[in-house]
């Protein structure tokens, strides 16, 4: 995005990383327009703006975003935002914001991110991610999650809570560790799908806290009696959409088609752990990225996993590299 920026404002254009790091700038320096990410550490994009309309910094805010629920953008508006931004950024959209907005900003020397994407292909013999290729992922997963969450959202008449992704190459002895947001101690339910094309290929677990059934079914106006079957179709409705949803929107920004294959009943109402030993055969070393959902006002968590087979870290590389290039 910033490289597609007019020339005259590449060396004019900062950087930050997180919420509070832009607020530190903006008390720094003036700065004219700011894109704003919501899904930040420290601070996300929401508090931003709140603390840019307490502190009345003047600076004009654009909201760039992969939380395309209709709710994200009442609220980013409702907070002062200009305008918003869904991700990734069409040039149609980017070049009517400029038309609207004037203001400085410079460009990252992006060539240090293509050379490393490229020089990473030794990355699945080790056991740490490259910091910037972990970012590239991890913004990758951030547009197909907020997908999926505007499908739910829209499905059940919610606000979905999205968090940011967790990326990391693990042993599958590490797994569970890796899960942060459902409690060890609380038993779930789960389940899996395949999914393959073009030299990458996978796994996808929905994670469900048995406790969020109850609020599920009542979202979908399920009325009767909660069973075992009946828990298990709600997972699987669930897990189709966020899959799928995911799992597209991945695809389309990497330029590649994703088959699924038939979903898998991992286990039902037991703890995460019991299910992670019970299927370990099932992976070995593996590229993680971990989604957790929450839908606002309702006791409903559940995380989505993608687990890429180490065959695939290369030709994702390639892929990132392709589209940095772009």
């Amino acid at each position: 995005m910033a490289r597609s920026l007019p020339a005259e404002w590449q060396e004019k254009i900062s950087f930050a990383g997180h919420g509070q790091e832009a607020l530190e700038v903006l008390k720094r320096q003036p700065i004219d327009l700011l894109f704003l990410d919501l899904n930040m550490p420290i601070l996300d994009g929401y508090e931003v703006l709140q603390a840019i309309s307490q502190q009345k910094i003047p600076v004009k805010v654009v909201v760039v975003s992969g939380d395309i629920q209709p709710e994200a953008r009442e609220r980013v508006l409702g907070y002062g935002a200009l305008d918003f931004i869904r991700k990734p950024v069409a040039a149609e959209k980017l070049t009517e914001v400029l038309q609207q907005f004037v203001s400085a900003h410079s460009a990252a020397d992006s060539k240090q991110v293509i050379d490393r994407a490229m020089n990473a292909n030794q990355l699945a013999g080790d056991f740490a991610l490259d910091p910037i290729l972990r970012d590239v992922f991890q913004e990758l997963t951030n547009v197909a999650m907020g997908q999926a969450g505007d499908l739910l959202a829209r499905l059940l008449k919610v606000f979905v809570k999205l968090p940011i992704p967790n990326v990391n190459v693990i042993e599958v002895s590490e797994l569970h560790m890796a899960i942060a947001s459902v409690e060890q101690k609380q038993t779930t339910s789960a389940v899996c799908q395949g999914f393959i094309g073009g030299g990458i290929s996978g796994e996808a677990l929905l994670i469900l806290n048995d406790s969020s059934f109850a609020d599920i079914a009542k979202l979908l106006n399920y009325t009767g009696k909660l069973t075992n079957k009946t828990e298990l179709e709600l997972l699987m409705d669930i897990g189709n959409i966020l899959i799928g949803a995911v799992l597209k929107g991945l695809a389309e920004q990497i330029d590649m088609t994703f088959s699924q294959g038939h979903p898998v009943v991992l286990g039902q109402h037991a703890p995460i752990s019991e299910m992670i030993k019970a299927n370990a055969k099932r992976w070995k070393r593996t590229l993680a990225i971990e989604i957790s959902y929450g839908i606002e006002n309702y006791n409903i968590n559940c995380d989505l996993l993608l687990l890429f087979t180490e065959d695939s870290i290369k030709t994702m590389n390639y892929k990132v590299a392709f589209l940095l290039e772009e």
